[in-house]
């Protein structure tokens, strides 16, 4: 053993001599300083592999080393800084990654791990590659150990490293019970169109559709994800790249621009139906409503209607069916009123953040995702999500997958060697709900993750509450949770259009659901949190558009005249609705004193589709002239539909006797202007004859 270690040491001086030699000219090409460490820069490529599995296992390390000094540089030495020990637990693993600080880089530097660069031109990059094996960095036992690479002068501190991590999981016996793990992607967006139709409110869809868009590069993880991946789809979101797929037209200042019908958005449409057909889907309410805002500010029956919707969207766009009994609200935060109407609403599972649901101890180790909730509709299945998991799917911008990567390994690697865990757990993955992600990552990450020994990849719908689950604190709902929500001011008119909306279905013959519910939906998502101001947009164009309908049912309206001082008044209502009608009509005098209303309605008036609709209502007047009636459209369980309305009502005064009397004063003043007539025709006819007597004589 001592003669094996004295040819270590040899072999290690002769190894590290070159190395000492090359330093000085690094130094001397470029002086350490701060504006080296800034310009020049390290990347790894790839480990390989991603877990070592036996002590001789070899690792290969390689990258790149970019010179961004402006003056050349000579014989640039890149090693390996290691440590034996492993990371006790995920807090010391979460510290180490956030120490940018070189002077606190693993201590030990490996000798044979690390690689001369003879040079670097200003503003050129070299390749790097250097091996280890897990022997030769002292490891013993199953963990995840810290590693770094450098760019540094012999013997000198760091211009640059590289902070990652090495797992080593040699065969134990027994095995660790595996660790299951649901990763829920999400397929979110905002609503892109105010009613239903081929009108957009922005063409923003049609950049997330093309090359290297948001939604393009969902696609392309569906097309090679585990089909236990569990993908959480906005039904609103096919439903506009479906209008899409037709010529549509864009809202602009000018009026609407015209577009073709986007082959983009019908090959994504097609794309993810054949993607997702083997992979459990759920849908959320449509347009992903902000149901904690809807229960807070009494929209209780919107949440029941969107999730109907979302389920009819889905199967008809996607071609199969998707659950809709599991709800990720927004921010995956929940109180226990949004809770109770999720609920009755037929939900039994949400998926939570892990602040709105903590353990009820403080825990050193993960505990298990599952829990149960109480509700008023009964228990509920409560998931949370790992917070540190779900952020490794969804990195900061320009992140290397291949350090995302060997940290998803350590931090799951830990996770399944935490002390005390005998029972089997179950984690949940799920980066943020409209989150940009990236492809290569995310494969990469489920690929690594459907290979790891200590891991088991299920649907999110089998994870249920067992015996590793912990006891929870209850909901935690903060104030300013409740400031993040859609708030009264936003929702009031959402709420008064919605309503109007709902009257212009009651008011029809057969009924149905309004043709407006999407269009309202919309106006509730909760991508609107972050944009009150084009929501509010948004919602004038739904109100209008609501108000449009039901203005196509009027009274037709011109001054009445009474004949008397009772009778009757024909009311007219046209509706210019294509389909047909039924209401009530309420009539009341907005002077009792003046003119009496006796219009007693016991059926429903019904009107075909374009033509007019009349009663005749009973009026009674005590004095002569003008009188005002307030007529007011009613749905057929009486709601009232539209605004109420004024009329004129003349009234000529005449009682039944007076008329009586005019008629006959009428009678006799014909019958004295006759006899007149006569007396003149006879007197005119005795003097011609008086005449002619004369004219004989003579």
């Amino acid at each position: 053993m001592i003669r094996k270690a004295a040819l270590l040491a040899m072999l290690s001086a002769a190894l590290l001599a070159p190395t000492m030699a090359a330093a000085p000219s690094l130094a001397a090409s470029r002086p350490l300083s701060t504006t080296a460490r800034q310009t020049v820069s390290l990347s790894i490529g790839s480990i390989t592999p991603s877990v070592a599995k036996a002590l001789t296992d070899v690792i290969t390390f390689s990258g790149t080393v970019r010179n961004d000094t402006g003056t050349p540089l000579t014989n640039v030495y890149v090693r390996l800084r290691y440590q034996a020990q492993p990371f006790t637990d995920r807090a010391t693993l979460a510290a180490y990654q956030g120490d940018q600080n070189t002077a606190t880089l693993p201590y030990n530097v490996s000798s044979t791990s690390a690689m001369i660069i003879p040079s670097i031109p200003a503003g050129g990059q070299a390749r790097w590659q250097f091996t280890a094996t897990p022997v030769q960095l002292g490891y013993r036992t199953f963990g995840a150990y810290p590693v770094a690479v450098e760019v540094a002068p012999n013997a000198g501190a760091a211009l640059v490293a590289q902070r990652t991590y090495l797992t080593y999981a040699p065969p134990t016996n027994p095995k660790p019970p595996r660790v299951k793990v649901a990763v829920v992607l999400p397929v979110i967006d905002q609503p892109h169109r105010a009613v239903d139709g081929p009108v957009f409110v922005d063409d923003k869809l049609a950049g997330s559709l093309g090359d290297g868009g948001r939604l393009t590069d969902l696609a392309t993880i569906a097309q090679s994800a585990p089909a236990s991946t569990t993908w959480v789809v906005d039904p609103a979101l096919l439903d506009d790249v479906d209008a899409m797929s037709r010529a549509y037209r864009v809202k602009s200042r000018g009026g609407e621009q015209p577009k073709p019908a986007s082959a983009a958005a019908k090959n994504w449409l097609t794309a993810m139906r054949t993607s997702l057909a083997a992979s459990p889907v759920v849908a959320t309410p449509y347009a992903d409503p902000d149901v904690t805002a809807l229960a807070h500010q009494g929209l209780d029956t919107q949440p029941k209607r969107a999730i109907e919707l979302g389920a009819a969207k889905a199967q008809a766009l996607l071609g199969r069916g998707a659950k809709t009994n599991i709800n990720w609200p927004a921010a995956g935060l929940l109180d226990p009123d949004a809770l109770d109407l999720l609920s009755v609403s037929g939900v039994d599972t949400v998926l939570l953040d892990p602040a709105n649901l903590p353990p009820q101890q403080p825990l050193t180790t993960t505990p298990d995702a599952a829990a149960k909730l109480d509700s008023v509709n009964g228990p509920v299945t409560a998931l949370t999500a790992d917070a540190e998991l779900s952020r490794i799917f969804e990195p900061a911008s320009g992140a290397s997958s291949v350090l995302s990567t060997q940290r998803f390994v350590a931090e799951t690697a830990l996770i399944s060697a935490e002390p005390g865990q005998t029972a089997q757990r179950t984690l949940v993955i799920a980066p943020s709900r409209r989150w940009n992600p990236n492809p290569a990552l995310v494969s990469s990450l489920l690929k690594t993750a459907g290979r790891l020994p200590w891991l088991q990849l299920v649907p999110l719908d089998s994870v249920k509450p067992g015996k590793a689950s912990v006891p929870r604190a209850g909901l935690t709902y903060t104030n300013q949770n409740r400031k993040d929500e859609l708030g009264r001011k936003y929702l009031a008119p959402v709420k008064d259009t919605w309503h109007q909306a709902q009257l212009t279905a009651l008011v029809k013959v057969e009924k149905t659901e309004s043709a407006f519910d999407a269009a309202v939906l919309r106006l509730t998502s909760s991508a609107w949190r972050t944009s009150t101001r084009a929501g509010r947009a948004v919602t004038k164009l739904v109100g209008d558009a609501v108000k449009s309908t039901t203005d196509k049912i009027q009274i037709t309206s011109a001054p009445r005249t009474l004949a008397g001082s009772n009778g009757v008044v024909p009311i007219s209502v046209k509706n210019s609705l294509s389909t047909p009608i039924q209401l009530f009509i309420d009539v009341k005098s907005d002077n009792p004193d003046l003119l009496q209303v006796d219009f007693p309605q016991d059926e429903p008036l019904p009107i075909g589709g374009g033509q007019s609709g009349t009663v005749q209502v009973r009026m009674t007047a005590t004095v002569n002239g003008d009188a005002t009636v307030t007529v007011q459209l009613l749905t057929a369980d009486r709601q009232p539909y539209g605004k109420p309305q004024r009329l004129t009502i003349r009234t000529t005064g005449y009682t039944g006797i007076a008329l009586v009397i005019v008629g006959a004063a009428l009678t006799v003043m014909l019958a004295a202007v006759v006899t007149r007539l006569l007396r003149r025709r006879s007197q005119r006819r005795h003097e011609r004859a008086a005449k002619s007597r004369e004219s004989e004589t003579v």
